[in-house]
């Protein structure tokens, strides 16, 4: 991210200097005590340029031309735009973060409780097979919006997805085998939403081209993880 971001305020900053260079020093108008002629290289350019972009607005040298007192401006409104685009995407990315580590730290949770199939093949195991349904439709929806999230990975195991999202699986499998129907249908959901979140994750990242599994298993050593 940092560096995206670089590169956006970089293109922007010589972009811009490239289009003031070769009218310095004489389209611009230069405060007392500066010498224009010495003023009139790269150096200055992105001096300007960076100034502009910045909204400092400090008004040592400042266009003189009038095309380039509109042209200026422009630079300021493009660095507002991408301050605001900046901040917005680090807002928006982190709570992408926040669900999918949450999501882990549920299904450790669960794991080290391991639901017996008396427990499991039960209206309140039907509910948490379906509440990890949807979370998981998020993690999906996630990762399609916010692809470099795929890119950050957690310090530890327990909120690791790339480390848990197989024992998600295995409750799935648990309760496909279950009595009661509500269970089994909380189950189907359970492993669609693992289907579908497997094949976003090999689309977009892995390239495995095999099963879901291998594809679980791809994506906890691509994070340095074992599966748990």
């Amino acid at each position: 991210m940092v560096t995206v971001v670089a590169m956006w305020a970089g293109t922007v900053v010589v972009g811009w200097a490239m289009i003031y260079w070769p009218h310095l020093p004489d389209a611009f108008s230069f405060a007392a005590g500066l010498k224009p002629a010495e003023h009139g290289g790269p150096v200055d350019s992105l001096y300007i340029s960076l100034v502009t972009v910045a909204t400092l607005g400090l008004g040592d040298i400042t266009p003189a031309e009038p095309w380039l007192r509109i042209v200026a401006p422009l630079e300021a409104l493009v660095g507002f735009a991408l301050l605001t685009a900046t901040v917005s995407w680090v807002l928006e990315i982190y709570p992408a973060l926040a669900r999918r580590r949450t999501l882990a730290l549920r299904l450790s949770q669960l794991q080290r409780n391991d639901p017996s199939p008396p427990q499991l093949d039960s209206a309140l195991g039907a509910a948490v097979l379906d509440n990890l349904a949807g979370e998981v439709a998020r993690i999906s929806v996630d990762f399609l919006q916010f692809a470099e999230s795929y890119y950050f990975h957690e310090g530890e195991d327990h909120t690791s997805l790339a480390a848990r999202v197989r024992y998600a699986a295995d409750l799935a499998d648990r309760g496909g085998a279950a009595g009661q129907a509500e269970v089994r249908l909380a189950a189907s959901l359970l492993t669609t939403a693992l289907e579908d979140l497997a094949l976003i994750l090999d689309q977009s990242f892995l390239h495995t081209g095999d099963t879901v599994a291998h594809i679980y298993r791809a994506y906890a050593e691509d994070h340095g993880r074992s599966q748990i």
